[in-house]
């Protein structure tokens, strides 16, 4: 009888290569959810004797699927596949009952061993099943600036010894007077966030990084750190260059790392309490009509620790981004 398999991710591009990783010809019927509740419903009805399931997505997240199965006993095995990679979150997705866990981009061969780790029947068929599963090139954004952010935060927190929470992330394009009211409004909301930009480039394709903090979340960054100094302008400064070189390149090389590229990094700016951000970027942005935005809000659990990470591509960058995420989408 054929296997049902349940893969669980809100990325279509990440369900793509998930599937396309399993062992050929298996004799198995291969289902999708785009959330945790869905596959719930897919697994109380039978549809899931083995399941992969990533952990960050909307409505219901892979962690709280997790305690649901666990609760409830239900029939599944489950294969964690995820962008997160902090060894805080492998500890956890363990603990909470999954057999295994596969960090993002998927390694077919470590798909295979995991299998034959856990006896779980490869049985053969002649009649493979066909998955029509239509990528477009805002799934391979969404899935890209997914991994990358985990691996930001992987570095973040073994930097700050804390488990990092994550978000979805907000890949968007936005024209130009959307971006120039967004951060006006972050101008006029955000009184006390300092924050640093940088630009980059590399293979056609080019950029602002801007890395926002509330300076209130300085002390408990600084304690993390260990800093002892007191916390005046020097301090404050250099605990935001040490953030920002953490996100902004752990970021920006995820990104580079799968579409198989490198990117130069400028000098670093810092703007703080009283410049304008819309100001401090209009030069740059002045002459596009629109921009590819990439939005991370990170958070450090159980601290009062929050920063907002956006990265801007120019709109003369997207031909060759599209031409990249073409190779890895087919």
């Amino acid at each position: 009888m054929a296997t049902q398999i349940l893969i669980c991710d809100d990325s279509r591009f990440a369900c793509k290569q998930l599937a396309r990783s399993l062992p050929t010809n298996w004799d198995a019927v291969i289902d999708f959810a785009g959330n945790g509740e869905e596959a719930l419903t897919a697994i109380r009805a039978g549809r899931a004797e083995l399941l992969f399931l990533d952990l960050n997505m909307p409505v219901m997240d892979g962690y709280q699927v997790l305690e649901v199965v666990r609760k409830e006993d239900l029939p599944t095995l489950v294969i964690v596949v995820s962008g997160d990679v902090q060894p805080e979150a492998q500890a956890r997705v363990q603990k909470l009952g999954a057999l295994a866990f596969i960090k993002k981009p998927v390694d077919p061969t470590l798909v295979q061993d995991i299998l034959n780790q856990y006896g779980i029947e490869i049985e053969n068929s002649a009649n493979q099943q066909e998955l029509d599963i239509a990528i477009s090139h805002a799934d391979c954004y969404q899935e890209i600036a997914n991994v990358a952010m985990g691996r930001a935060a992987d570095l973040l927190a073994r930097v700050l010894g804390a488990f990092v929470q994550l978000p979805v992330p907000k890949v968007s394009l936005v024209t130009i007077p959307k971006l120039q009211r967004l951060l006006a409004k972050v101008d006029q909301d955000d009184h006390d966030v300092i924050a640093a930009n940088q630009g980059f480039i590399g293979a056609g394709i080019a950029g602002e990084a801007f890395l926002l903090l509330d300076q209130s979340s300085l002390p408990n960054i600084a304690k993390l750190l260990k800093y002892e100094d007191t916390l005046d302008e020097r301090a404050t400064l250099e605990l935001l260059m040490d953030l920002s070189g953490i996100l902004i390149a752990a970021c920006l090389n995820g990104i580079a790392d799968q579409l198989d590229i490198s990117f130069s990094q400028g000098k670093p700016t810092i703007f703080r309490r009283g410049d304008r951000l819309g100001e401090l970027i209009e030069p740059n942005v002045s002459h596009w009509d629109k921009v590819l935005a990439i939005e991370i809000e990170y958070a450090i659990e159980k601290k009062d620790i929050r920063c907002d990470l956006i990265l801007l591509f120019t709109e003369d960058s997207i031909p060759a981004l599209d031409e990249r995420v073409s190779y890895i989408s087919l």
